[in-house]
Order: C-alpha cells, then sequence, then structure tokens
C-alpha cells in the first residue's frame, strides 16, 4: 500500500490544501500580531513551551500544505520558488515574519510614540523613555557641514546646486553635442567640479573669506570624498583593467602589481599613509592639503578594485568580437572605446555599483586622519558632556542617511541595466 502524506498535495486536491493552509499560515501570523500589538494571548491554557510554538508549528503546517511543484496560482507558485521550497526555508520564512512584528511595537515605540524633539538641551528629553531627536535638532548644522562657519553655508549650499545641474546637461544634450558627453563627463565636468569646490567653498577668492578644509565635514564632506572618489578611480580602474590584459609584458606587470599591492592592504593604512607618511617624503617647503591626500589615497585604493570588476566584463566577451573589430581596420584603442569597452561596462554595471556603494560607506574612515565627516561629527557629538548618552540617536540618525544614499545609487544602477539591456 502506498505511502499517504497528508500535509502533500497533488493538482487534484490542491484548492482545498491552498485553502486550509492559508487559515492556517493566516492564524499563525495573527496570533503574533496580537501577542505583540496588544498583548493578547488566546492560548494562554496550553502548556508554556506549546504556548510559544504554537504559531510557529501551525504556519509551518500551513506552508508545508501549499507546497506543490506548479500549482498554477501565479501568488503561490513565486511563494513556494523563493520562500517555501523546503521546510528549512519555511520555517525561516516564519522566523524572520514573526521577529519583525515582535520587533515593531517597541521600536516604533521609542522611536517615535515615547520620543521627544522639543525645546534645544538635554533636560528636555529627561522625562521622556523614547528617542531624543532633540540631540539630533540641535546638533542637525553639524552633521550637514561639520565645523564649517554658520554664516557661509550657503556657499556649500550653492556649490552642489550648481553641481547637479551641470551633471544633468547630459539630459539636454541633444544632436551633435551628445557624441561630446563622454569628454564632457570624464573630463570637462571633474574638472568644473574641482573649480567650483575650490573657489566657493574654499574662499580666498572673489571676495569670499578663506575657510581651512579642517573646518569642512558632516554629510557635506561625505559627498565632497565620495564624489571625488568615484569620478577619478572609474577611469584609472579602466586603465589598470585594460594594462592588466595587455600584450606587452612591461604594461602587463605593472598592472598586476598595482592591482596585487592596493588590494592586499586594508584601507585605513592606506589612509594612515596618506596623512601621516607621505608628507615626510615630500621637500620641506611643500604643502599637500590633507583632504587632497585622503581622496588621492581613497581614489588609488578604490581604482584597484573596480580594475578586476572592469577586467571580469573583458573577460566575458567572446574573441569573436575583437576579430571583428579588428577586420574593420580598427587599431586598439578605437577597437576598445567603441566596441569592447562599451559592451563590458554593460556586463559589469552591478559590480561597479557593488564597488561605489563600498566606497560611499567607507567614508567614515577618514575621521581617523582628522576629518570629520558626518560620522565623524557623531563621534565628537556623542563625548559633548551636554549631550552624553545619546550616541543611539545618531547612529541612527547616521544610518538613514548612509542607507538613503546607498539605496539611491543601487536604484540607478538597476535603472542603467534595464537601459542597456540588449537580451529582451
Amino acid at each position: 500500500m502506498k505511502n499517504i502524506n497528508i500535509l502533500k498535495p497533488n493538482r487534484d486536491n490542491f484548492r482545498s490544501y491552498l485553502y486550509l493552509g492559508t487559515v492556517l499560515i493566516s492564524l499563525g501570523i495573527f496570533d503574533v500580531f496580537l501577542r505583540s500589538f496588544f498583548s493578547l494571548n488566546f492560548l494562554s491554557f496550553l502548556p508554556g513551551l506549546l504556548n510559544f510554538l504554537f504559531p510557529f508549528i501551525i504556519g509551518l503546517i500551513g506552508l508545508q500544505m501549499i507546497r506543490l511543484e506548479y500549482s498554477g496560482v501565479k501568488i503561490v507558485d513565486f511563494i513556494n520558488k523563493n520562500i517555501n521550497n523546503n521546510t528549512f526555508n519555511a520555517g525561516l520564512t516564519l522566523v524572520i515574519i514573526f521577529l519583525t512584528l515582535i520587533a515593531i511595537p517597541p521600536s516604533f515605540n521609542w522611536m517615535i510614540f515615547d520620543a521627544n524633539i522639543s525645546g534645544n538641551t538635554k533636560e528636555a528629553c529627561a522625562a521622556t523613555e523614547g528617542a531624543c531627536w532633540t540631540y539630533i535638532k540641535v546638533w542637525l548644522r553639524r552633521f550637514m557641514y561639520g565645523m564649517y562657519p554658520n554664516e557661509f553655508h550657503w556657499r556649500i549650499n550653492t556649490a552642489f546646486i550648481i553641481l547637479i545641474s551641470f551633471a544633468f546637461v547630459g539630459f539636454f544634450a541633444k544632436g551633435k553635442f551628445k557624441n561630446y558627453l563622454t569628454f564632457y563627463y570624464a573630463i570637462a565636468y571633474p574638472i568644473i567640479a574641482f573649480l567650483i569646490i575650490y573657489f566657493l567653498i574654499s574662499g580666498g577668492s572673489f571676495g569670499l573669506e578663506w575657510v581651512e578644509t579642517n573646518a569642512w565635514g558632516g554629510l557635506s564632506l561625505t559627498f565632497i570624498v565620495s564624489f571625488f572618489g568615484l569620478i577619478f578611480c572609474f577611469p584609472l580602474g579602466m586603465i589598470f583593467a585594460l594594462g592588466r590584459r595587455s600584450e606587452l609584458p612591461v604594461i602587463r606587470y605593472i598592472s598586476i602589481g598595482y592591482i596585487e599591492f592596493w588590494r592586499g592592504v586594508p584601507l585605513i593604512t592606506v589612509l594612515f599613509m596618506s596623512s601621516v607618511m607621505f608628507p615626510m617624503f615630500l621637500p620641506a617647503d611643500t604643502f599637500v592639503d590633507k583632504l587632497v591626500r585622503v581622496v588621492a589615497a581613497i581614489v588609488l585604493f578604490e581604482a584597484a578594485y573596480v580594475a578586476e570588476v572592469i577586467r571580469g566584463g573583458l573577460q566575458a566577451l567572446p574573441r569573436g568580437q575583437y576579430d571583428a573589430a579588428k577586420s574593420l581596420g580598427m587599431g586598439y584603442w578605437k577597437m576598445q572605446i567603441f566596441v569592447i569597452l562599451p559592451q563590458a561596462l554593460k556586463l559589469v554595471i552591478p559590480g561597479i555599483a557593488n564597488t561605489f556603494l563600498a566606497l560611499v560607506k567607507d567614508t567614515p574612515l577618514i575621521f581617523v586622519v582628522g576629518l570629520s565627516e558626518v560620522v565623524g561629527m557623531l563621534q565628537m557629538a556623542k563625548t559633548n558632556p551636554k549631550w552624553l548618552g545619546y550616541a543611539m540617536e545618531g547612529y541612527i540618525f547616521a544610518s538613514i542617511l548612509f542607507w538613503a544614499i546607498c539605496y539611491a545609487m543601487s536604484r540607478y544602477s538597476q535603472y542603467l541595466e534595464l537601459k542597456y539591456k540588449t537580451d529582451r
């Protein structure tokens, strides 16, 4: 006699199993919801351990009852393929859902309902049990601009508005001007950005008071370091990716040495070398600003990772693409620029985006060499005697900022993937 599994549906009885399984899953989730949000436990009459595990057990049974290789129901097939393809994944899914439901009420109470944002001193939060967002409100300017003089914050705002405006030039380019966009973004735009930041934020010209880079900080410094790191490490990484695949031994081994060296040392060591050791090798009368040295160090470091990502795209192209370009009489650089690199870069958009995201999240390391970006200002604020004990609010604020920046970059990379997707 064949073994019968009452929890295993088939195509004939799936509708009945689907209804019953959905009810069991819903009951398990609803029970945890009531316990977490309203402190209601209708199963209190059950023994302790069974009472605790009962929602998980009936939820697991419910997921088992709707598990079918192909049910014909689109939503159910998606669930079974992604989170319910075996018992372990089904249990893990329930655990995540239950933990989320349990964590939401205390988190919302602390962050929103019991929080305080009124007043301008620590004493305003003394009577509350929730988060003290007054701390963020008081320090917001420092988190955004660092120690940059308050009366000159308009210069930073104006500089970023101008930079963003110039960044959108490509969207309005028409006709023959589109042929020069690569030159604009690779060469002209970085130069324009440097001049705007140097003359407007640094000052010292056109009647603007000079502001030392040591006073720069906060989120604005994070953007500046990330921006120049991104626009300079990409072309440098591209050059070393091509160099590593060069047929000339000298160029190939120099590229390999560069990539392996920079990938073999931690970024914090590179920053210390650029900030402390590098000035010792300069002539006595030579001065290079610390911020410039830090940006150069980050560019050299991240270029090695970009080079390997691009090299992966180059190796993914079939040999026929090279042969076809050569058969048309193209030289090396013409072949790379018009045939090879456009295809290779399209393939490695996710990898490049991942490297850029890592660069943005590595910028807080510059705090160890005396530059206070947003996390550096947070470290300074939490040690202020007037605001001791409110570091958690600062870390949450910083995490939200970085998440928003990285999520925006991630969504843009996905947009580029769809835009340049050819296998449609």
